[in-house]
């Protein structure tokens, strides 16, 4: 798959899980990089001028995913689809309140310097943020009568992973993951453009 051997994070997982505390220090330098990678992937689809900023994205996953041992981490696979799951949840999240603040929502008085300040620190352009809960919403919608397809999305789009990874992740073949890729693109597109 990629640098870190499937068996090896499985392992670190499992021991983490049972709750060996040296397990979560050899596990976070392979956990943090998984999560780089993904939002590197990520980050590199964006249009040029963007401004996603990818340390953020990966300290707020990586943030999430160590600070919940609830989890039943079952093996690398199962990583990369949560890891997927949170990086749209933090995108969405942040989509959301760009959306929110955009409308006058929480609206306060700064200074022109101070604006601009925290406009350059913001990690999402306005239009990008509108553009993904236009396609979280459509996402929601495919899970309702095809959630393979939605999920095919979620790990492609939101989690960077490759064809094989994302037919890994499903225990699905090869084929069907492009055959449901392609599918699910279109039908989105149609959507998206339908609610444009």
């Amino acid at each position: 798959m990629t640098m870190v051997s499937t068996h090896d994070l499985t392992e670190l997982l499992t021991e983490w899980r049972e709750g060996d505390r040296t397990a979560l220090d050899r596990l976070t330098p392979l956990v943090y990089d998984e999560i780089r990678r993904i939002a590197h992937r990520y980050v590199q689809r964006e249009r040029d001028g963007h401004t996603l900023q990818t340390t953020a994205l990966v300290n707020e996953a990586y943030l999430r995913l160590a600070g919940n041992q609830q989890i039943n981490w079952q093996n690398r696979a199962h990583f990369f689809a949560v890891t997927a799951r949170v990086m749209r949840h933090i995108l969405i999240d942040y989509a959301r309140r760009r959306n929110y603040v955009k409308h006058g929502g929480e609206a306060q008085r700064v200074s022109f310097t101070e604006a601009l300040a925290s406009e350059e620190s913001v990690p999402m352009s306005k239009p990008r943020a509108v553009e993904l809960l236009a396609l979280d919403e459509a996402l929601n919608e495919l899970a309702k009568f095809d959630p393979r397809k939605s999920r095919v999305v979620e790990l492609r789009y939101f989690g960077g992973l490759s064809l094989e990874e994302t037919a890994e992740v499903l225990e699905v073949s090869l084929m069907t993951v492009r055959r449901d890729w392609r599918a699910a693109k279109a039908w989105l597109f149609r959507r998206m453009k339908d609610e444009a």
